[in-house]
């Protein structure tokens, strides 16, 4: 009843015990961004349909999946190869497809984070995801945190499934997040020079999790302090103390993170500022 996608580049730490939660499933299909080490080889191994494709952005690449793939069922859960799929989230999952209403077209389902064997249960900023969509009926916006919109009704489903995001180590998360946080300070740069308007309204109150999200987001990038007020929320207003050492680890990371964008972010402000002042002159 549900097919599975997961988007790879260079994941054979991980790939094999994504695999193995799978299979209840008769339908995996890897997206492969022509990965140079055994990622493929895992792949069909274990059984997994691999189609390549060169990597332009991450928007794209989840849109290409999810429009030219050709999938044996009308469901799709979205995985990544550091996430897992427990037996009981499996059941529940084919029990809530088999019910579905026609106007629902995609499901929301909690992540649970790890920073080693501890879960992030208080420290994590967002544990709901949209990750089960009707085909046809989503698409992807955004190139880095990308957002998954669904036309229809969205559902949450009772149940988890478990995220390794420290699975490869805390240089290779710094790179990568290095990396987004390039991304995001140009989005932020692009949406403030498109003049985009974010609605407190809709961040507090809208019922569309991903809109909501969004604004959320839109309007935090405008917050001075955002690091430490990051590191508050985690550590504080989330109880992330609970987590233990592992949640003050993550809630710092985290805070390094929106650093990076900040410096980023003040970084391309000065580069167009004296661009600008080149172009009066």
């Amino acid at each position: 009843m549900i097919s599975v996608l997961i988007i790879t580049k260079n994941e054979e730490n991980d790939l094999s015990d994504c695999l193995a939660s799978l299979r209840w499933c008769d339908d995996i299909h890897v997206l492969d961004s022509f990965s140079t080490d055994q990622t493929v080889e895992i792949a069909k191994k274990a059984g997994a349909y691999v189609t390549q494709r060169a990597f332009d952005s991450y928007a794209s690449q989840r849109n290409a999946a999810l429009n030219n793939i050709d999938y044996k069922h009308l469901w799709v859960l979205i995985l990544d190869a550091d996430e897992r799929v427990p037996d009981s989230l499996a059941h529940e999952l084919q029990q809530r497809v088999a019910q579905v209403q026609e106007s629902v077209n995609g499901f929301r389902i909690r992540r649970r984070d790890y920073l080693g064997n501890s879960w992030l249960k208080h420290s994590q900023m967002t544990p709901y995801y949209i990750r089960l969509v009707r085909l046809g009926k989503a698409r992807y916006h955004r190139e880095v945190n990308e957002v998954l919109e669904v036309d229809g009704i969205v559902e949450t489903v009772d149940g988890y499934f478990d995220h390794y995001p420290f699975s490869k180590g805390y240089a290779h998360w710094l790179n990568k997040h290095n990396t987004y946080s390039t991304m995001e300070a140009q989005r932020w740069l692009d949406e403030h020079q498109g003049n985009i308007e974010f609605s407190l309204q809709k961040a507090l109150f809208s019922k569309d999790f991903s809109e909501k999200r969004y604004h959320q987001k839109g309007l935090f990038y405008k917050i001075p302090g955002r690091p430490f007020i990051k590191w508050i929320y985690l550590v504080i207003v989330r109880r992330g103390f609970l987590d233990g050492w592992a949640g003050i680890t993550n809630a710092t990371l985290q805070a390094i993170y929106e650093y990076f964008i900040v410096l980023k972010t003040n970084e391309l402000l000065r580069k167009e500022h004296i661009s600008s002042n080149l172009t009066k002159q």
